[in-house]
Parts: structure tokens; sequence; C-alpha cells
């Protein structure tokens, strides 16, 4: 059986929707809550440097993997993953791969759900003018009110999970491309926005010293392994979204430069997001932090304590949970393609069924950081977090690596990438059998000590 003949949904028409999704699936809230902070923290420019180099020799080879072997099943992963391994007379068990991508995907979308949530939570409370003059520990003390709080957390948390519901139901075409049609140039003019707001009432030299200062002793063993880490754990590596993507990518596209102009955007997006809080963080004497500190205790405080700022505050956070719902359809798809299939059902049914995983994974959560419930000496968004980023994801990467690197015939490969050149199919297979294990492997060990 062919694997056109396993395909779940029409894909899309046109290359630049390929991109745009894979764009905002790419983006994730690393760019807003971790990114600038890592730059600051291991000297800004050399930061920026090596993870560019990191995206390009270990993040773009393993998300063309991907969105290879999608293509090729024009499936879920499971199954896509079934039928490269027909190809190249390897064993079906690597099918077991696709359904590891699709758990994790569905864990860190649990997380994510939670964050969303709060961003969502925070929005009236920034329109209403909540913090507007508040002190860093008022601000503080309205987060630690929220997770306190776990059914108001459930209620935001349930409002983003029905919007991912509902535009996942409407397909491939109408519901993710329309989505990302509309998602990308929102967030682009909410960046600008943003950032001019910041450029005319921030520390725009403090900050640009603090980003983008570039000294060679700046490059330590812990800045390159952050830069590394940071550009694996946030290109959506290891959940299948490169797989569930390729399957609807067209037919025949440059596959390795439409990833390099992912990886272009993702970059440009990431500095952006810098340039929106941190010039105001600094003029407001905050000292820079990452996570939900970030997000929700300096930021607030950044934008209450400027006048006009409770404006832009709720731009802000719009922009987080924009940001969300691109990472979040994206996380969801692998499993809708992949319970479809196993199922053979209606496409409705695999995404009611995924998006009610992912809402009780995000309630679990929610009631463990309230201490209450079956998981109150727990906090499952650490473990969560933990599991996913220093053991799934790396397994999954890890493995993706070796089986496209080593196992899959190179003729299986090339026939989904014959618009790229020789030298470029040389290069990128080069760097998938040698410099991706090692890369994986060296961050995976240094989580661990």
């Amino acid at each position: 059986m062919t694997a056109a003949l396993w395909q779940s949904s029409p894909g899309w028409r046109t290359r630049t929707t390929f991109v745009l999704a894979l764009a905002a699936a790419t983006i994730g809230l690393g760019s807003l809550w971790r990114f600038a902070w890592l730059m600051g923290s291991f000297g800004g420019g050399a930061f920026m440097l090596t993870y560019v180099v990191s995206l390009l020799l270990l993040s773009a080879p393993l998300m063309v993997a991907e969105v290879v072997i999608g293509s090729h099943g024009r499936s879920g992963p499971p199954l896509a993953l079934r039928w490269v391994a027909d190809r190249s007379l390897i064993s079906r068990y690597w099918m077991v791969l696709g359904v590891l991508a699709a758990i994790t995907g569905l864990m860190v979308l649990a997380c994510l759900t939670v964050v969303a949530g709060w961003a969502l939570a925070y929005i009236p409370l920034m329109q209403g003018s909540t913090f507007s003059a508040a002190s860093a520990p008022m601000v503080a003390e309205a987060f630690t009110e929220l997770l306190a709080d776990p059914q108001r957390q459930w209620f935001w948390q349930t409002l983003f999970v029905v919007v991912l519901l509902i535009v996942s139901a409407q397909g491939v075409r109408r519901g993710l491309g329309v989505f990302v049609w509309l998602a990308i140039p929102l967030m682009i003019t909410l960046l600008g926005v943003l950032v001019r707001f910041n450029l005319d009432n921030g520390n725009l030299e403090q900050a640009g010293d603090y980003l983008f200062s570039l000294k060679a002793v700046d490059f330590t063993r812990e800045a390159v392994l952050a830069a590394i880490s940071h550009a694996l754990l946030t290109f959506g590596l290891g959940v299948g979204v490169g797989m569930a993507y390729g399957a609807y990518a067209p037919r025949r596209i440059p596959v390795a430069r439409s990833v390099l102009a992912v990886a272009a955007f993702n970059v440009a997006i990431a500095l952006l997001a810098a340039l929106a809080i941190y010039p105001l963080m600094l003029a407001t004497n905050l000292v820079p932090n990452s996570g939900p500190g970030l997000l929700f205790i300096s930021a607030p405080y950044a934008f209450g304590n400027i006048p006009h700022g409770d404006g832009f505050g709720v731009a802000f956070f719009l922009l987080t949970v924009v940001t969300a719902l691109g990472a979040g359809l994206a996380l969801l798809e692998p499993a809708i393609a992949s319970v479809r299939q196993v199922l053979r059902g209606q496409r409705w049914a695999a995404v009611l069924v995924c998006a009610a995983i992912v809402w009780l994974l995000a309630a679990a959560i929610a009631w463990s950081l309230a201490g209450e419930g079956w998981f109150a000496n727990h906090n499952l968004l650490q473990v969560f977090d933990e599991l996913a980023a220093g053991v799934l994801i790396p397994l999954v990467c890890l493995m993706v690596a070796l089986l496209v690197g080593w196992r899959l015939h190179p003729a299986v490969l090339r026939e989904q990438l014959g618009r790229e050149s020789a030298l470029m199919f040389s290069l990128w297979r080069g760097l998938l059998r040698y410099i991706a294990p090692l890369a994986i492997i060296v961050v995976a060990l240094a989580r661990l000590i």
C-alpha cells in the first residue's frame, strides 16, 4: 500500500504557506522569555553568533530531515516513518519514533497551554490598569495569586484549548493555512508596535550593550552549550512538527532553502522580541531574567510604570497568545494525524481526542502549581519540562539523525531534495551523520552533569 492512500488531509498549495506554518511553529515562547535573557547572560554577540551557527549546523539539518520523512510518507509521523523504512528495506520498528515524537509534542503543548492561559488572564489585568504604578512586590503577588487559583487557570486554559480545537478542526488548508496567513502579519505588526514603544521610552543604549556586545572572552563553554541547547530546543524539533508539516508541503519544493528561510525568520523575530521588552525593563531598573518571571512579573511592572504603558502591555500579552497559538497548533498536529490514522476516523474526532488529552494534562499542572489534588506535592510543569527538554526531545532528535543520516537509502532522501544541489545534499547529509549526533549527545550530557 502506498503512502498516498494513508494521507489524512490535503496539503497546502503554495510553498509560502508551508514556510509561514513552519515559522509559526518554530518561534515559540522561547523567543519571548528566554532568548534575550540568554543573550545578555552569555555575552550578547557571542551567544548570538554561536546560536546562529548552531541553527545552521544542527537545527536546520534536523528540521530538513523531519520534513523529508513527512514529505516522503505524506502521512502522520508513525506511518511516514514506516513508509521510508520500507523504501530503505529496514525495520518498521522505526514507527515507534513517530509515536514518541507525537507524545512528546502533547506533553510540551500541555505546558504551553498553562503559560498561554496565564497570558490570557493578564490581558484584562493590563487593560484594567491593574499594574499602573504598581510596585514589583505587588506585581509578583498578582502572579502568585493566579498560581494559587487553579479554577481561574483552568478557565483560561480551556479558552485556549477551545481555540486550538476550533482552528484544528477546520483542517489543514482552512484551519492551519488560514491561521498562519493571519497570525504571522499580526505577530510582526505587534512586534513593530512594541519595538517602537521601547525605542521611544526605553533605555536603548543600555539594552544595546546588554544584548549585542561582542568580546572574545565571552565565548565560554557555558555560553556555547547554552546557545546549542537553545537552538535545539526552540526550533520545533523532536516533537514531530517537521514530519507532520512536511506531509502537507507542496511536492518538489526546495526543502533545505525553505527551512533556512524559516531559520532566518526565527532569528529576526527573536531579536525583535528582545527589543520589544528589554529596553523598557532596563529603563525601569529591572534586572533581566527569563521564564515566567520575565513574562508575568518584570514585563507587567515595566509596562505599568511607563506612561500609557498599559495599552502596550495588552499588545505584549496578545503577542504572547498569538505566538503560543502558532506553536500549539503545530504541536497538536502530529498527534492528530497519528490518532486519525490509527482510528481511521474523521479529523474532528482525532482533534477532540488530542485536545482533551492536552486539556486534562494542563489542568493537572494547574492543580499541582496550586498545591491541590493528586499532584499537590509535585510541580508538574517542571516535571514535564525537564522530561521533555532533558530526555525526550534530545532522544527523538538523536534517533532522527541516526535514521536519516545512517539508515535511510540516499536515493530515498534525494527524491525529496531534488531541487537542492548535489553539494548542498552532501553537506546536509554530512552534518546529519557526524555533527548532529555529537552535538545532541554533548548537550544531553551537559544537562545531566
